[in-house]
């Protein structure tokens, strides 16, 4: 992705800072789609010793990862500190007491993973790769998965929140919505970072709004703000919203608005080291194209 594409790092750990308290009572979407990505593993045939929940948010997928693989040790990392406190909350006072193993806690950048090289086995992520710059997770993701380590993530393509995009245009040329990378740029970027035959998919789903006000109220309280360097830094002001409101109203049918997430699933292996016949690894190198 171009820099100026790439959300800004502190605005995303402010925005989720500021919703990590109330999270779990509006990402429904999030909660949804989590629970498909979980249903991905279903024919994987891996047994992890250890599971990077990256992107971990308040610790939605903890019971349910923790439920397909009870043996292994579960690392939750999070951008926002207020998330993994709201993780800790969430979790029950009885198992800390009991000493059942509880999912470990890591407040650290999914571009800089504060992990030892081969020290996971799976890296499970629900919709966190949006706020991150693809082609430094890769590498990252890479590094810290064993050979044959799996990596699964969920994330958005270009097509979301397309209607709130559009009606923005109408009313000025500032950026109001993240841009999202498509789907076959990241299997690229898998690729291009040592994991091997990536499989994605795409599903898109339409959720239905009353008003625009609603759909705003709900990607606040998740802390989906727009946080891209070239974003308004000031409210909008009333004559601006009452354009794009009205502009976003032409697609409103059987009394309700649309509101587009296209969902991009992926996974990939990654890929053991080749050697050549007297054991020295064998690294490729491409030409650059001009």
């Amino acid at each position: 992705m171009r820099e100026g594409a790439l959300p800004e790092k502190r605005a995303v750990r402010r925005a989720f800072e500021r919703a990590a308290t109330r999270y779990g009572e509006s990402a429904f979407l999030q909660r949804e789609i989590g629970a498909r990505l979980v249903a991905h593993l279903e024919p994987m045939r891996i047994d992890p010793g250890r599971i990077l929940d990256l992107g971990s948010g308040p610790g939605m997928a903890f019971d349910a990862l923790g439920a397909r693989y009870p043996k292994a040790q579960i690392v939750a990392l999070d951008l926002a500190l207020g998330m993994l406190q709201a993780a800790r909350r969430e979790t029950p006072w009885w198992r800390r007491a009991s000493g059942t193993r509880v999912p470990a806690l890591v407040c650290a950048d999914a571009e800089r993973l504060p992990l030892a090289s081969g020290s996971v086995q799976l890296i499970h992520s629900n919709l966190a790769l949006q706020w991150c710059d693809p082609a430094k997770v890769f590498p990252e993701a890479a590094r810290v998965l064993s050979a044959q380590g799996l990596f699964l993530f969920s994330t958005f393509g270009p097509d979301t929140l397309k209607e709130l995009r559009e009606a923005f245009s109408a009313v000025d040329g500032k950026a109001h919505v993240n841009t999202f990378v498509d789907m076959h740029d990241l299997g690229d970027g898998l690729v291009g970072s040592g994991f091997g035959d990536p499989v994605m998919e795409m599903e898109v789903l339409t959720l239905e709004y009353s008003s625009v006000d609603a759909i705003a109220r709900d990607l606040k309280a998740i802390g989906a703000n727009n946080a891209l360097p070239s974003r308004g830094r000031g409210l909008s002001g009333p004559r601006r919203w009452t354009a794009m409101v009205e502009r976003y109203e032409r697609l409103r049918r059987d009394g309700a608005l649309p509101a587009t997430f296209e969902v991009v699933y992926g996974h990939a292996w990654k890929v053991p080291p080749r050697h050549d016949a007297l054991g020295r690894q064998v690294v490729d190198f491409h030409p650059r194209v001009p």
